[in-house]
């Protein structure tokens, strides 16, 4: 496996990148693979396990609705944890140890999942497996600053997304095989049972993140980092508390960067955990939904390389702009969707600006930060990244126990989008201290 890495960034789609750029970008390849199966597949067995007549399953519109809660609980944990888990690892040679870990806990609770037999158990085992992977995902940003310069941030944050798409097709391929060949995906082909089916899909993924995750884990050195050495909870509460302080009153560049990024990531991070859910609750093909989710990461792909290359010529702000628009395009879209091929439109939308507004909000946020505290930073980002998802959940929650439908819930989500844009502009006019 080393020989390949080492192949791959000798050959001329990498050769631009260091080694220590190389190895940031892989860990994106290796995580998106998990990403596609929480947005795609995992949603569908966890269905599966929960609807039903029997004593113990609920009704659609309740599995619909305790899924976006369990999404919410994910978030406000990791929003919770993220700044305490980061503070400390800006102390020296300790962010490596603190990605390692919450990146083994994750794939284990991987393996795990594939095993559950009852619903709860696996939106519960879901949940842990969630949360350390979201806390991998806050390490993993803050390292950006230790891997490349200012200049090449927003280039190389854009192909960790972008060949993130490609590299997650790799084992989602096999997972969607298994899953097609097992009864619950009613095509007929009777190969696997379910549950085994469950079980190689959930497999294939852990073991394909971890696998990518080692030139990282093997290549990264903290560079930027806080000279106390003693990281204790007490200490990283009080000094978030000092950086919270100091953003709301004297970094308003980073203030209102903060609140552009809770409102409008909020709209596409609910998008993404939910758009299973948002087809089946219009009754569409399973099957289909999930074959036009994987071409969405071709088109995310290509997405993301080309704001890559815009980035060359265009600053960030603008960028990021242009995808807050089309994001809002997708969601008034929403409310005329009913058919397959309306959801395959509004798939690829997505697809369009999905890395692109992520990478660039990375690598904009990495910019206007002090470069040794950035994991406390991360960590702040993720209350407002992570901690704003639930906002959107909460949405799709309340109108659907309501008795409202998919397309009013997914639409309402604009209004982040064009608050998000406003907040964005502001901090744009605010000098770089």
């Amino acid at each position: 496996m080393n020989g390949i890495f080492k192949w791959l960034h000798k050959s001329k789609i990498f050769s631009n990148l260091t080694e220590e750029e190389f190895a940031w970008v892989l860990y994106d390849v290796g995580n998106s693979a998990y990403t596609m199966l929480a947005c795609s597949l995992i949603p569908i067995w966890f269905k599966a396990l929960a609807i039903g007549t029997e004593p113990g399953k609920i009704t659609s519109d309740q599995a619909t609705a305790y899924w976006a809660l369990a999404t919410a609980v994910v978030t406000v944990i990791v929003a919770l944890i993220g700044p305490i888990c980061g503070a400390i690892a800006d102390h020296k040679d300790t962010k490596k140890i603190f990605f390692s870990t919450s990146v083994a806990l994750g794939v284990i609770g991987c393996i795990i999942n594939g095993f559950a037999t009852s619903w709860m158990l696996f939106i519960v085992v879901y949940i842990l497996a969630k949360i350390a992977y979201q806390a991998s995902l806050t390490f993993y940003d803050s390292m950006l600053n230790d891997v490349t310069s200012d200049e090449r941030m927003d280039e190389v944050s854009s192909y960790g997304y972008a060949w993130g798409y490609i590299g997650s097709c790799i084992p989602f391929l096999i997972a969607l095989v298994c899953y097609v060949i097992t009864p619950g995906a009613g095509m007929g082909l009777n190969i696997l049972p379910d549950m085994v089916g469950r079980i190689i899909g959930f497999g294939v993924t852990a073991v394909w993140w971890l696998s990518v995750t080692m030139p990282l884990i093997k290549n990264y050195k903290q560079v930027n980092y806080v000279e106390d050495t003693k990281g204790s909870v007490s200490k990283a509460f009080a000094h978030i508390g000092s950086t919270l302080k100091k953003i709301a009153i004297e970094d308003k560049k980073v203030l209102f960067f903060l609140i552009a990024f809770f409102l409008y990531i909020d709209g596409v991070g609910t998008i993404i955990d939910n758009c299973i859910n948002i087809g089946t609750d219009l009754g569409l093909n399973t099957v289909g939904q999930v074959v036009f989710l994987l071409l969405t990461q071709v088109v995310a792909f290509a997405g993301s390389l080309v704001f890559a290359r815009l980035s060359n010529k265009y600053d960030t702000v603008t960028l990021i702009s242009v995808c807050i628009f089309g994001y809002t395009a997708v969601c008034l879209y929403a409310l005329r969707l009913h058919y397959l091929y309306q959801f395959a439109i509004m798939a690829f939308g997505v697809g369009c600006f999905q890395g692109s507004i992520q990478s660039l909000s990375r690598s904009y946020y990495s910019k206007i930060i002090p470069e040794e505290s950035s994991g406390e930073y991360f960590g702040i980002y993720d209350i407002f990244a992570k901690g704003a998802s639930c906002l959107g959940s909460a949405v799709i929650t309340w109108v659907k126990l309501a008795g409202g439908t998919i397309n009013i819930a997914v639409a309402m989500l604009a209004i982040f989008f064009i608050l998000g844009f406003v907040f964005l502009q502001l901090s744009s006019k605010v000098k770089r201290s």
